[in-house]
């Protein structure tokens, strides 16, 4: 390949093409360290560099988020190997089968709940899922069929998951960084739905449990749907009894069986924000974020 048509690392960075035309080629326009920062991949993805892609990944959500209006979201946690009903003869376990009526559940209360979204012309409850397939395809397909949008939160994995194909599209964002995904998981929360599911659903829970009970965020509906799963992974009285968590903290959560009930739940809630702490010198007041 001849010199001139190599690629040029600060022309093809330029945002101005004309202006880029205009640069000379010389040495020092082709060395890496001649190119605009913020075009600079190599750059941008230096260890040093992790705060402003921490950064980055919270501002970017946020801001399209703001733009289409969205105040508040119906979260939906749940396992991404439960199946569609219509093909659970295919699932890996039989239990698996078993559980994949849960599907249909996700997928009846996303599209309740997009149904009243639609009342706020979509800015109010609106179905947020991890993107991926299971019970994420499930709450993305009902809010879908409802005519409504829905929020895919999707994460970067060593075995790439795809957006399901009922996300939204102008609002379906990929992750690198679990800690900033969790953080959009809650910031407008108005509910959390846990289905069944495996390790990311049981962090999930747990996290979102942990900064309720700890008074990092505020008080929501916190549902568990199939209340014979829950108990038999989950071994809650015997945390109470050892001491390791307070007997009302079993309040801090509910089961529920179908999607009329959990509507149910979030309409008897009654909303108490989340207590304001001191911050910084002056004793100031602020609300406390989900960390």
């Amino acid at each position: 390949m001849k010199d001139d048509q190599r690629r040029h690392p600060f022309r093809d960075s330029h945002q101005d093409a004309v202006a880029a035309e205009r640069i000379p080629d010389t040495p020092q326009t082709r060395a890496p360290a001649y190119r605009l920062a913020f075009m600079d991949d190599d750059f941008l993805t230096r260890e040093e560099l992790r705060p402003v892609r921490l950064q980055l990944e919270l501002l970017k959500p946020q801001m399209l988020l703001d733009e289409r209006g969205i105040l508040s979201t119906i979260v939906l946690f749940g396992g991404a190997r439960i199946p569609d009903p219509a093909h659970s003869h295919k699932a890996r376990t039989p239990a698996l089968g078993e559980l994949s009526h849960y599907y249909d559940e996700a997928r009846r209360f996303a599209k309740l709940m997009t149904e009243r979204s639609l009342d706020s012309y979509g800015r109010e409850n609106v179905i947020v899922t991890g993107g991926g397939p299971g019970v994420m395809e499930a709450g993305n397909r009902g809010a879908h069929e409802a005519g409504g949008h829905s929020i895919g939160l999707n994460i970067v994995l060593p075995h790439e998951q795809a957006p399901n194909d009922y996300v939204t599209p102008d609002l379906c964002f990929n992750f690198h960084y679990f800690a900033i995904r969790k953080m959009h998981f809650l910031m407008r929360a108005k509910a959390i739905c846990i289905f069944p599911g495996g390790f990311g659903t049981m962090d999930e829970l747990f996290e979102a449990l942990t900064l309720i009970q700890t008074g990092r965020m505020s008080r929501i509906p916190v549902l568990l749907f199939g209340r014979a799963f829950w108990e038999k992974v989950v071994n809650w009285q015997a945390l109470a009894d050892a001491g390791t968590i307070s007997p009302e903290d079993l309040d801090l959560f509910k089961y529920v069986e179908t999607a009329e009930e959990a509507i149910a739940e979030i309409d008897r809630f009654v909303f108490v924000p989340k207590t304001e702490i001191p911050i910084g010198n002056g004793g100031r007041q602020g609300p406390v974020q989900p960390e």
